[in-house]
């Protein structure tokens, strides 16, 4: 990739962009639908169901377009108090996130974490896997109204880091980072090891492609 970006600031998706996350997520969906008896899910497939945040999660898992919203909201429930137990318990960094995250914040890049996961398992989350300290700003999908991919995410964490749109980067996975910083008028890359929610990641419209976040640092001059 020979682009390079002249910013001050980076925002990072988290789930499949910074961490691998899909143990936990894969053995809570399971043991919320043994718990409701219903059919389990393949770590694949839950692989594919993650982006949106819980609730869709949990809607892809139960695949029960006619059930009530209120059989439906404590189905929410059941995951997230099982969540509560598995998060952060096989989650990792990927590959060269944590030397990359040291780089900028030495060459004094503002940084941003922008996620569809809600607050109250993002920042265990953060701290569990020791990447917390690198953030100066958190934006979650219970914080706005709108989440990824409307815009509002990107642009309040732009605002949090008083770095304007035309001076960040987005990095994500899926097509819903990119959606999201095409309409905040962020350029975006993606990784190739993400969870793209079944699209192949080389037919989603983005500014470039990285297979391991070790190849950000020179695209901004470091």
């Amino acid at each position: 990739m020979s682009a390079r970006f002249d910013v001050d600031a980076v925002l990072f998706d988290l789930d499949g962009t910074l961490l691998d996350t899909i143990d936990d997520l894969h053995e809570a969906a399971n043991r919320m639908l043994a718990e409701l008896g219903r059919p389990l899910r393949s770590r694949e497939e839950v692989r594919n169901f993650v982006g949106k945040g819980i609730p869709k999660l949990v809607e892809r898992c139960l695949a029960e377009p006619d059930m009530g919203a209120a059989d439906f909201d404590a189905a929410v429930d059941v995951f997230r108090r099982h969540y509560r137990d598995t998060n952060g318990r096989r989650a990792v960094p990927f590959d060269t996130v944590r030397d990359t995250l040291d780089t900028l914040k030495a060459r004094g890049f503002a940084m941003g974490v922008v996620t569809n996961k809600a607050r109250d398992f993002t920042e265990p989350l953060l701290v569990a896997t020791g990447l917390a300290d690198h953030f100066g700003a958190l934006v979650c999908g219970d914080m706005l109204p709108n989440k990824k991919p409307a815009p509002d995410m990107v642009l309040h964490a732009c605002a949090a880091l008083a770095v304007p749109p035309q001076r960040t980067l987005m990095v994500g996975d899926s097509a819903n980072d990119a959606e999201c910083a095409r309409a905040a008028g962020v350029p975006v890359l993606l990784m190739t090891y993400g969870y793209t929610e079944g699209v192949p990641v080389d037919t989603i419209n983005c500014d470039g492609l990285l297979s391991r976040l070790a190849e950000l640092p020179p695209l901004l001059g470091c």
